[in-house]
């Protein structure tokens, strides 16, 4: 008889949430709920995705999450409200069954739709035609809706959903007398020479806000001048098909100039390779905005940005190449620290899981060290000393990556108490590796004003907030 679940996992889903509530995944979270209690499962975790669908094929990261830990064995069973709340998709079951398989898994529960067993071939039948049904109705949900966005875009009728356009009322096709001024001020404005920046300062200095209250930032500028629907066109899947229904705002006229100067403006899509350590964990310590990259010439700097986009107070910059330095050398030296093991000993400890993670790993590192002290002793071989600590290294290895998991701290596995060692292959971690292993122990660093004048950096000004 197999055993009762002490280590369920709970999923939920919706794929819809346009009212933010999460309703949808509240109730089938309290369903799952009543099912562990009355049947005695303990429920170790709940992992939810919300708004997000099983039928796009779009990453859904709670789900891959409990997947992962089911292969890495910490769960033992799965509740879900219905087999559609998992997947939509039948490749995507296939691989759920082959998961929980491996697993040994054998408890997987839909409150709405029964217990399957995935040993039997009968069990898998069933969950394979169901989720081919439910593949079938979101397909055909897809052809629908699409059909009926193609005629409404075909008859130039507006797609309503979200926040109403800037320029418009509520009702879509109604112009806005003030915003469309705005509109048609901005257009002028960008065609007669001037960024969006600019312009985006000029709306902040007016007081003008967007549709949901926000200031406006140079993306929203350009957004809005591009927007077909100001011209009076619709557009769908990013093409204009045709005339609107709804009157214009400015001229086809005007926004073709206005997209032929962006295409004159616009820069190389290639993305410059990183080139900062520290970008987003420094603030400025004169006004606490964040300090952002800023290249001058041959000097790399962090800078504090004022305007629409950062709305810093723009007066304080730190060349990066010294900071990076001196932030590298405290990140090498905590890891060597009483104080970092002692974090990590503390998140560790925070729930039941991860405290038996760490006991055990402590224990594997006893034994370990119990067997170096027998062979320095002579009292084993060599040979008896590599056969006994490959094992035991393999679960120190295995522990530390489900600890790390467990606690959030995976840019460290096998780094605490070796910064000395790490030290010396530094310069060989490319600069992504490294910034991981320094934003997973710094929280952020606030940067003071430098003296006039000063050739060197001054420790001093920067002041580190440790995360671990």
């Amino acid at each position: 008889m197999p055993k009762t679940p002490r280590a369920a996992a709970i999923y939920a889903r919706i794929s819809s949430d346009q009212d933010g509530t999460a309703l949808g995944v509240t109730r089938q979270l309290e369903d799952c709920r009543t099912f562990a209690a009355a049947h005695g499962w303990v429920i170790a975790d709940e992992y939810v995705d919300n708004d997000i669908s099983a039928y796009s094929g779009k990453k859904r990261p709670e789900y891959q999450r409990m997947l992962d830990d089911i292969e890495a064995g910490e769960r033992d069973a799965v509740i879900a409200y219905h087999l559609d709340r998992l997947t939509r998709r039948p490749i995507e079951l296939e691989h759920f069954v082959e998961v929980v398989t491996n697993a040994k898994i054998t408890h997987v529960r839909f409150v709405a739709g029964g217990d399957f067993d995935l040993v039997s071939g009968d069990g898998l039948m069933v969950m394979r035609m169901l989720a081919a049904v439910a593949a079938g109705e979101s397909a055909t949900k897809s052809r629908r809706m699409k059909r009926k966005h193609d005629e409404t875009a075909a008859k130039g009728l507006p797609h309503k959903g979200g926040n109403r356009p800037y320029g418009y009322e509520d009702d879509w096709v109604t112009i806005r007398p003030d915003e469309a001024e705005v509109i048609r001020t901005m257009a002028a404005r960008f065609l007669a020479g001037e960024s969006t920046r600019s312009i985006a300062v000029w709306l902040a200095d007016e007081g003008i806000t967007t549709v949901r209250g926000r200031h406006w930032l140079t993306t929203s500028v350009r957004t809005t001048l591009a927007n077909p629907r100001i011209a009076g066109l619709r557009a769908h899947l990013g093409e204009v098909v045709g005339t609107a229904t709804w009157e214009p705002i400015i001229t086809v006229e005007q926004r073709d100039k206005i997209i032929a100067l962006m295409e004159r403006r616009k820069t190389t899509n290639e993305r410059s390779p990183r080139s900062y350590l520290l970008t987003g964990v420094l603030r400025c310590g004169k006004c606490g905005n964040r300090l952002f990259s800023s290249r001058r010439e041959n000097s790399r700097r962090y800078v504090c940005m004022s305007g629409p986009d950062h709305r810093g107070c723009g007066r304080l910059t730190i060349v990066a190449a010294p900071l990076e330095e001196l932030v590298a050398d405290a990140v090498l030296y905590r890891l060597d620290t009483p104080e970092l093991a002692a974090a990590l000993s503390g998140q560790a400890h925070r729930d039941t899981k991860a405290a038996a993670l760490s006991e055990a790993l402590a224990q594997d590192r006893a034994q370990l060290d119990e067997l170096a002290q027998l062979y320095g002793d002579r009292t084993i071989t060599s040979r008896d000393w590599l056969t006994a600590k490959k094992p035991i290294e393999e679960r120190i290895h295995d522990l530390e990556r489900r600890l790390a998991r467990a606690t959030g701290t995976s840019a460290l596995i096998g780094l605490a108490g070796n910064g000395s060692s790490l030290r010396n292959q530094w310069a060989e971690l490319n600069l992504t590796r490294q910034a991981a292993i320094v934003k997973a122990v710094i929280d952020h660093i606030d940067i003071g004003p430098g003296d006039p004048g000063a050739r060197s950096l001054d420790p001093a000004r920067a002041d580190i907030t440790w995360r671990l």
